[in-house]
């Protein structure tokens, strides 16, 4: 597994990191939602470098310019909720994209412990395309890995991207060990060192879905 860690190298995505960790700013969920889709779209730009392209000759009002252009079937993937403005910004950039969607959540079966549960998948065929999967919060990996998974059944991809905003050293170990010898890349934006009692990144963000979206019962 090929591993990209994008604030390695100073950028302009700094400004929108330092606004989702920031707790005062994490009060208006619209300026979080939209620093979130900000970083897909950054992220989908990354992930464009590596695609096939072709020439294709486009006609202007003078003459006919050659352009290079992506070749590969894409779809992007998303883990709901927490997902949805990141999938918004890879689309905002790959608008000709298919989607897929994943409910994948926590089912706690005692206050620290808890399996990954998977109750909806709504998806194209993946069958040699390239799939973009992305959740803003790379905790343990284990979402992102039993999802990888599952979504076998529905093609296999010439290439996966995972995408995450920020992960823990612990959960992309977790990745890295499952997915060795896949051909997947990892995008994250930052990586935190720490997970707490919780399996919660520190010093992270919070919950990125209620952040997004409002507190869930």
């Amino acid at each position: 597994m090929d591993i990209n860690i994008l604030n390695t190298k100073n950028s302009v995505l700094n400004n929108y990191l330092a606004e989702i960790r920031n707790k005062q700013i994490q009060t208006d969920p619209l300026r979080f939602r939209r620093n979130i889709e900000r970083i897909g779209e950054m992220m989908a730009y990354e992930v464009s470098k590596t695609l096939h392209y072709a020439p294709c000759n486009v006609e202007t009002p003078l003459a006919t310019a050659t352009v290079q252009l992506p070749t590969d079937k894409l779809v992007v993937g998303t883990i709901l909720r927490a997902g949805l403005p990141m999938h918004n910004g890879l689309l905002s950039v790959f608008d000709r994209a298919e989607s897929c969607f994943i409910s994948a959540f926590r089912k706690y079966t005692s206050n620290d412990e808890f399996e990954i549960a998977l109750q909806y998948v709504a998806t194209p065929s993946l069958e040699g395309k390239v799939l973009m999967l992305c959740d803003p919060m790379l905790a343990t990996g284990m979402s992102l890995g039993k999802t990888y998974e599952a979504l076998k059944k529905f093609g296999v991809p010439k290439h996966t991207h995972i995408l995450s905003v920020i992960g823990s050293e612990n959960g992309v170990a977790y990745l890295n060990d499952m997915l060795k010898d896949e051909p997947v890349s990892l995008w994250v934006a930052a990586v935190d060192k720490e997970l707490n009692s919780h399996k919660y990144i520190v010093p992270g963000l919070g919950d990125a879905g209620d952040l997004a979206f409002g507190e869930k019962l």
